[in-house]
């Protein structure tokens, strides 16, 4: 068993999406190989509703999967298949956009206004780009939570862990999305395949991802093609930690406990073209997407 080292931290930054929400990006439009097979991943987490509800409306997508997780809050949605719905605290939507899909997504604050969740996007692969769209939406109660001897609490949104199983299925990258919680002062060691590419993403409190007992807050220098740079080991809020090669994570949990999302799945090693939120393999294949948004023809599934 080999420890994954961490390969950098990055705080998530600020960006304007949709008709104005203001949310915090981890990663998304710029190069996939360190993220392979995921794409994106957005924070949109606020306490002003003038800052999130003017929302995401109706918006194309092709080639991907979007998933949503909501923390608080709610959001409404709906497509040019018909389907409409609302995601409340806890639930998840994993939508398939395949060969297109036109829909829209409106945040709603909790009872004080507060509104959180998260957007992560995963990319097909170029057998399945043009499948046929497809939802699944799962409520809060359906995800199950594990427990070990040590308090550690882990909600199984997708894949298995700990001889728990999310409720999503059928997804092409054959994703692990997981909440963790780790209690105060804990530290805890985590199985991820070393097949794998993987991120932890902090949300609450802090903590370290290292394979060893040095002291929380030391900066350690690494080398990369011959250049020298520092990596900050302590991890807080809005942190995204990147991973290298190993089948193991490990976290130490600082006194105020830890929360993070830990997200792996099997690299595509495909090409990427982007226009937005249509990823294909090739600009041809934008262009296709483009002219058929022009004419019309961009649906392929009838509702």
């Amino acid at each position: 068993m080999s420890v994954r080292p961490v390969s950098r931290i990055v705080d998530a930054q600020p960006t304007i999406e949709g008709a104005g929400v203001k949310l915090h990006r981890a990663f998304g439009f710029g190069d996939t190989d360190e993220t392979d097979p995921f794409l994106l991943f957005d924070d949109f987490r606020n306490e002003n509703p003038e800052d999130y509800e003017a929302g995401f409306p109706w918006h194309p997508h092709r080639g991907i999967e979007t998933i949503t997780y909501v923390l608080a809050g709610e959001v409404e949605h709906g497509d040019s298949l018909g389907n409409r719905g609302a995601m409340a605290a806890g639930d998840v939507q994993w939508m398939t956009a395949g060969s297109g899909i036109l829909h829209q997504e409106m945040p709603k604050g909790d009872a004080k206004g507060r509104m959180h969740g998260f957007q992560l996007w995963s990319n097909l692969p170029a057998h399945l780009k043009m499948t046929a769209p497809r939802y699944q939406d799962i409520n809060s109660g359906d995800i199950p939570v594990v427990v070990d001897d040590d308090g550690v609490a882990i909600r199984v949104v997708c894949g298995e862990f700990w001889g728990a199983r999310g409720p999503v299925e059928g997804v092409a990258s054959d994703p692990r999305y997981l909440d963790v919680s780790v209690p105060p002062g804990l530290r805890k060691v985590l199985k991820v395949e070393d097949y794998r590419s993987a991120f932890a993403y902090i949300f609450e409190g802090s903590g370290t991802f290292r394979d060893s007992s040095d002291p929380f807050g030391v900066l350690t220098e690494k080398s990369i093609g011959g250049e020298e740079f520092i990596v900050r080991e302590t991890t807080g809020n809005r942190s995204l930690v990147m991973f290298g090669g190993g089948d193991e994570v490990t976290v130490q949990a600082g006194e105020q406990g830890i929360r993070f999302l830990l997200v792996s799945g099997k690299p595509l090693e495909e090409p990427v073209a982007w226009h937005g939120p249509i990823v294909m393999n090739t600009r041809e294949q934008i262009a296709q997407a483009l002219s058929d948004l022009r004419d019309g023809s961009f649906i392929k599934t009838s509702a």
